[in-house]
Parts: structure tokens; C-alpha cells; sequence
């Protein structure tokens, strides 16, 4: 019984998201996360990270990680409890969304 779950809960972290989520995730994205980790996921402060591209389920897990005490840090801690589980899965949509391109300099 556990193992259906389990196959039923993969299989919907797996659907990709839609413009929907990923335009929620945008707006709460601008609001919340953009002052430190920037509107296109590419940090403005050197100790936050990168999230432009990011796996959408690994975001989801690390901000509930952040909501529940299990990841400790001083803002997204405090961020993370503001918000909804909607609220996070839409910017994890978000972000995964967002395209990056790899410029190689010479």
C-alpha cells in the first residue's frame, strides 16, 4: 500500500508546471525573494543563491525544509513560514522556468 503512495506522490512532483503557477510564482517571487536572490533567480547578494533554472522540486523541498525547522537560516526561515504551500510551488515554478543561457567567455 505504502509503495502506491509513494509511486502516486512522484508522479505528481513530476507534471511540469503551467504558465499559471509559473505566473504566480513571478509575482511572488518580485515581492518575496527578488531582493536577495533576484527577479531572475541570478542572486544580487553574493551569500544567497542562484535560483534561475533550479529543479522545481528540489526548491520546494529546501523552502519546506526552511517553513518546517529541518533547514535553519535566519531570513528564510522567516520567509519560508510566511508562506502557503501553493506560494512555494508556484516560485519553485517559477524559477525552474526561468531560461539560462551559458555565455563562454574567450
Amino acid at each position: 500500500m505504502r509503495l502506491a503512495f509513494a509511486a502516486v506522490g512522484l508522479l505528481l512532483t513530476a507534471v511540469p508546471a503551467g504558465a499559471q503557477e509559473v505566473a504566480a510564482g513571478r509575482t511572488v517571487a518580485a515581492r518575496v525573494c527578488a531582493g536577495c536572490h533576484g527577479a531572475d533567480g541570478i542572486a544580487t547578494m553574493p551569500e544567497a543563491a542562484n535560483l534561475a533554472g533550479q529543479d522545481a522540486t528540489y526548491l520546494s523541498r529546501q523552502l519546506l525544509a526552511f517553513r518546517g525547522g529541518e533547514r535553519v537560516h535566519e531570513q528564510m526561515s522567516l520567509i519560508a513560514q510566511t508562506m502557503s504551500d501553493q506560494q512555494i510551488a508556484d516560485v519553485a515554478a517559477y524559477y525552474n522556468a526561468v531560461q539560462i543561457e551559458v555565455v563562454k567567455v574567450p
